[in-house]
């Protein structure tokens, strides 16, 4: 619920009053005796849905150029007529706690972070981000997370869009080119730093660290995460929740990504920073898209009614756009979701073929330990297995008859897999 506060020009006092009695909303009025051009301020508390219509009936009755309204959270209203009030708008209006048009501006201007808070959190956060991918520690990537101001550009641009405010959909729109920005170049850097500086191994394959493989190859289930940011954020946006826990959410698909092209551009690895710089691209583009279609689905509207026309223009051209983009974005998703597919398939193919063989007689005394598949990574795309390493245990003193040879015949026969078998013989000795 909230309270509004509304100051009365002169002249305008029994137009007000009889406009709020005819609501039933209770009021208090006091009068206004600073020598200004107000000769009254009313109070009166609403529900959150009926703040909306409440002011554009004001507005109707011309109070929009000559007052100024204060829209304040309130805690508790004991009142019958508030009660009856309220359930009349549960009837006529959409029942969720929807926040006015004009409370919704007013919180998505508060989440664009002013411009020098925005770029030393964006940084701090990133440099944290790439420690943590670094230290292969799922904890530090979550508190760089934390501390990502990324939620407000995104929402901002979301909001300047459905109400036709170039000035905030701009702003969002460089807040957030700024934003990768700032955390791809800090990643960069933080990572040559700690290369020159040995703060890591000497030789370190980022590869080989679980946080930083898994963004290596992005798959078409990113877009359901990134949607699911932009959705998220959206409804905490209209709904007046706070916007912190769903921060954490948007910077899960932006941060972590970012510092990872930082590490691939230090690393000299373009596989790696060209995988996590389309997942960067696709989940910025799939939060703004997501954002936007809440919003304009929920109702929020201009205004001025002939800035709707223009604003859903603006809309429908902003999401035709973003589409489009995430379209082709989405081939190479798809491309490394195929491709991924393929190569667990290929991968199971393999260990059953070496399972086969392990079956046969001839190697009645031998026990198969692991099946190690290396593959070629020197493309995103289109990799395949190019040497499999066979652990076996033998009784000591056993034969050796030509496995490595007899596995790679029968993986090119049965299953079309042409690789190279190397197989480790362990000597394994049981007691009776």
């Amino acid at each position: 619920m909230r309270l509004v506060q509304v100051t009365i020009p002169t002249g305008k006092r029994r137009t007000v009053l009889k406009l709020l009695d005819d609501e039933g909303i209770d009021y208090v009025v006091t009068d206004e005796t600073s020598g200004r051009k107000y000769t009254a301020v009313a109070y009166f508390p609403l529900p959150t849905n009926a703040v909306e219509p409440v002011l554009e009936k004001l507005r109707e009755a011309g109070l929009e150029r000559e007052a100024y309204t204060v829209v304040l959270s309130a805690e508790t209203v004991a009142s019958e007529r508030f009660e009856a009030l309220k359930e009349s708008y549960a009837e006529t209006e959409d029942s969720e706690e929807r926040i006015a048009r004009q409370e919704l501006e007013a919180r998505a201007e508060e989440l664009a972070s002013a411009l020098p808070t925005y770029v030393i959190m964006t940084v701090v956060s990133a440099i944290i981000a790439t420690a943590g991918l670094l230290l292969d520690s799922p904890a530090t990537v979550v508190g760089s997370m934390v501390i990502a101001p990324l939620i407000g550009p995104a929402m901002a641009a979301a909001v300047g869009t459905v109400v036709d405010d170039g000035e905030l959909f701009r702003r969002g729109i460089s807040l957030q080119v700024l934003g990768v920005a700032l955390a791809v170049v800090s990643a960069t850097a933080f990572a040559v730093f700690v290369q020159a500086t040995n703060l890591v191994p000497p030789g370190l394959d980022p590869l080989t660290l679980s946080e930083v493989e898994e963004r290596l190859s992005p798959s078409v289930l990113s877009l359901a995460v990134a949607l699911g940011a932009g959705v998220a954020g959206a409804i905490s946006l209209t709904t007046g929740v706070s916007a912190a826990l769903v921060g954490v959410m948007i910077a899960v698909a932006l941060i972590p990504p970012a510092a990872t092209v930082g590490i691939g551009i230090a690393y000299g690895n373009p596989t790696l920073a060209v995988g996590s710089a389309v997942l960067v691209a696709v989940n910025v583009l799939s939060i703004n898209l997501a954002a936007i279609v809440v919003l304009w689905y929920v109702g929020y509207r201009p205004q001025q009614l002939f800035k709707r026309d223009r604003a859903r223009i603006a809309t429908l051209q902003r999401v035709a756009v973003l589409v489009v983009a995430i379209a082709l974005l989405s081939v190479f998703l798809g491309g490394v979701t195929y491709d991924s597919y393929r190569a667990a398939t290929t991968e199971q193919e393999i260990r059953t073929g070496v399972a086969t063989e392990l079956a046969e007689p001839t190697y009645s005394g031998y026990e198969l330990i692991e099946v190690d598949v290396v593959t070629d990574t020197d493309y995103l795309l289109f990799q395949h297995p190019t040497d499999v390493v066979v652990t076996v245990g033998v009784p000591p003193d056993d034969p050796r008859p030509g496995l490595a040879t007899a596995v790679a015949t029968r993986l090119e026969a049965q299953h079309g897999i042409a690789v190279g078998v190397d197989v480790r013989y362990l000597e394994v000795e049981r007691s009776g």
